[in-house]
C-alpha cells in the first residue's frame, strides 16, 4: 500500500497529461509538485495526447517516482493496468469508466479510489458502496478541458452535494483562484483542476493561494 489518503490532500489537486500542457509535461508537473501541490492525478488521454500507450507507461513512472519523492499521492484516472503498473497510490474512475465495484475488488487492497459523482443521484447511489475515499464533483464552471463535461452545477450546486455526501468531496471544473474560497466555505475538500496549474504564469502563486483557500 502506498500513500495513505486523508481528506486534506485533496485541498491543491492538480490533474494533467501531455495534452494538457504547453512545453514539457514532467517539467511542469515537476514545478507543480515543488509549488506544493497536495495531490496529483495522472490523466493522459483523448485526441490531444502526445503519449504513445509505451511511452505512458514510462512517463507515468518518472512522475510517480517524483511524487513518492515529495510524499504527494500518486493517482492514475481510468486506467487501472496503468495504476497497477506504476503502483500508483490511488485510481480515479468516472461515472462512464469501469464499473466502480469492480475496480475496488481490484484495487482495494493495494491503493484508494476516487470516484466522479455529478448530482445528487449519483452521490446517493455512491454513499451506498463500501471502498471509495473521495467524490470529484462537477464541473463548477464551464470547462474547455473536457470535451464531454456534464452540466455546469456552480457554488450552489456543489453545496448540496457536499451535504449528501457522506465523504469528502473535491469540486472540479473551470475552477479559477476567485472561486477556491466559495468552494471551500461550501464544506468541500479542496480544488481539482487542470488548466489553472498547466497554463499558470505564476505556479507558486496559482498553488499557494489553493493551499490557502
Amino acid at each position: 500500500m502506498g500513500i495513505q489518503f486523508k481528506p486534506e490532500q485533496l485541498k491543491a489537486y492538480f490533474v494533467c497529461g501531455s495534452q494538457d500542457v504547453h512545453g514539457d509535461f514532467v517539467t511542469i508537473v515537476k514545478q507543480a509538485i515543488d509549488a506544493g501541490i497536495t495531490m496529483f492525478q495522472f490523466r493522459d488521454k483523448g485526441a490531444g495526447s502526445t503519449l504513445t500507450p509505451s511511452q505512458r507507461l514510462v512517463v507515468a513512472g518518472q512522475i510517480r517516482k517524483m511524487c513518492r519523492d515529495a510524499e504527494v499521492p500518486f493517482v492514475v484516472d481510468d486506467d487501472v493496468e496503468l495504476a497497477l503498473a506504476v503502483g500508483a497510490d490511488g485510481v480515479h474512475v468516472g461515472q462512464s469508466d469501469e464499473q466502480i465495484q469492480r475496480v475496488i475488488q481490484q484495487v482495494g487492497s493495494k491503493m484508494f479510489v476516487g470516484y466522479s459523482c455529478s448530482n445528487l443521484t449519483e452521490i446517493n447511489r455512491a454513499n451506498e458502496i463500501a471502498g471509495i475515499a473521495y467524490y470529484g464533483s462537477g464541473p463548477i464552471f464551464e470547462t474547455g478541458s473536457k470535451a464531454d463535461a456534464d452540466p455546469v452545477i456552480g457554488i450552489a450546486g456543489l453545496a448540496k452535494l457536499v451535504t449528501a455526501a457522506t465523504r469528502p468531496v473535491v469540486a472540479i471544473g473551470g475552477i479559477t483562484e476567485a472561486s477556491l474560497t466559495p468552494i471551500i466555505k461550501t464544506g468541500a475538500a479542496g480544488s481539482a483542476v487542470i488548466s489553472m496549474i498547466a497554463q499558470s504564469d505564476d505556479l507558486k502563486r496559482t498553488v499557494s493561494a489553493m493551499n490557502r483557500a
